[in-house]
């Protein structure tokens, strides 16, 4: 499991060229209460992408044959993380938005990532750079 990338994946690499291509404001996984990997600051907005097999998509998720117990409480605990982060932001005005692995297109299917980047309501956001 060390070479399984936390940060920087392809759904989130694809969600911050779409972004970026666009001139929309938003930072990187930035130190902050709950962690999101995304946030559009002047929007108050906090975006997650949520790996299918690591979150437990009720589409996608498929639960490994060996060694189930463990497997099962690993992702009954990244479940109940993501509610108290999102908790979290919400509690701090922030709007959470969740992105499924398996909404992002594999192809870079322009349609498909305008729907998900229309689905955040960004209108009139500026681009700014945040390092």
């Amino acid at each position: 499991m060390s070479l399984i990338r936390s940060k920087w994946t392809k759904p989130e690499r694809a969600i911050h060229n779409y972004l970026k291509g666009h001139k929309i404001a938003h930072k990187m996984h930035p130190r902050m209460t709950g962690s999101p990997d995304i946030i559009i600051p002047s929007k108050k907005i906090a975006i997650f992408i949520h790996g299918c097999f690591w979150h437990g998509c009720k589409n996608c998720y498929k639960q490994p044959k060996n060694n189930k117990k463990f497997w099962k409480k690993k992702i009954e605990n990244n479940k109940g993380r993501d509610r108290k982060n999102s908790r979290l932001l919400r509690k701090n005005g922030w709007k959470i938005k969740i992105i499924w692995e398996c909404d992002i297109p594999r192809n870079n299917n322009a349609l498909t990532m305008r729907k998900i980047i229309k689905s955040l309501k960004l209108k009139n956001t500026k681009y700014k750079r945040y390092d």
